[in-house]
């Protein structure tokens, strides 16, 4: 999401907004103040806050523009602009004289949305945590004695946000330990552990996102180490990758590498098979 704040920012900064075309009822969350009042404003910029896009404008009395992919939301970057009326649009944003960007969703969960917020208020960003790779998160995990699981708490976007199911996949992998451990149990030098292959999973994404061209792909993530790629070797040790599944996602990771050789069990059983 970093990458594409990015990316849209160098295309729509400066901007006139012509127009804001929703295309579906259920994702536009906010009709105060009215959105209308955007139009005819400069953008100012694109930024990110966790998962959400935060559009900002020239002299529209401090309201900005919330965007929330979930889990099946795209961005395409149209260019020339288009008039056509995509089934899984979401929404469009028509600018004067650049390309035009359209918000899709794939799926049928229907969950992408966006807000148009008045000046003071952070509408869902108000719940979000501190960012993964910032220092009040990084007190967080080195003296927390939160007991869920690392896992849970690296996807709760409302003790960290940004990080998600793929980037928390590789960064256990990659520090070694397992999704049910808890941050409890964890001693000082896992801990440090966890931060240090948080950075880097974070890193190297940000790395690959940014050579990207546009919007935001079909497939992104598809840099991931872990996740997605059970059944395949793991990179680090050759053992079979393996997952636990969840009605809407699963947990990838290794048992050589992060459980000491055993596979964990599924939410139902909630412990170690034997």
């Amino acid at each position: 999401m970093q990458a594409l704040a990015e990316r849209l920012d160098a295309i729509v900064a400066g901007g006139r907004l012509d127009a804001l075309q929703p295309l579906s009822f259920s994702a536009q969350k906010t009709v105060v103040p009215d959105p209308a009042g955007l139009l005819g404003h400069r953008v100012a910029g694109v930024a990110r806050r966790g998962k959400y896009l935060v559009w900002s404008f020239v002299d529209a009395g401090g309201q900005r523009l919330l965007v929330h992919l979930s889990q099946a939301g795209r961005v395409d970057v149209e260019d020339p602009p288009r008039t056509t009326r995509p089934r899984n649009g979401v929404l469009r944003l028509v600018m004067d004289a650049r390309p035009s960007i359209l918000v899709k969703e794939f799926g049928t969960e229907r969950k992408a949305a966006w807000w148009v917020l008045a000046e003071g208020d952070d509408g869902p960003l108000a719940r979000l945590g501190p960012e993964a790779t910032s220092a009040t998160f990084a007190e967080l995990v080195r003296t927390g004695d939160d007991r869920r699981r690392v896992h849970t708490i690296l996807r709760d976007q409302r003790t960290v946000a940004g990080m998600g199911r793929g980037y928390t996949d590789d960064a256990l992998h990659r520090a070694g330990l397992s999704p049910y451990a808890s941050l409890a149990s964890l001693t000082p030098d896992q801990r440090e552990g966890l931060l240090s292959a948080i950075d880097a999973v974070l890193g190297e994404g940000l790395a690959v996102e940014r050579r990207r061209r546009g919007g935001l792909p079909a497939k992104p993530g598809d840099h991931w180490v872990v996740h997605g790629r059970a059944g395949q070797d793991c990179p680090a040790c050759a053992e079979t990758l393996a997952r636990v599944s969840y009605e809407t996602y699963e947990v990838t990771y290794c048992p050589r590498c992060q459980t000491g050789g055993r596979l964990l069990a599924d939410r139902r059983l909630s412990r170690l098979l034997k």
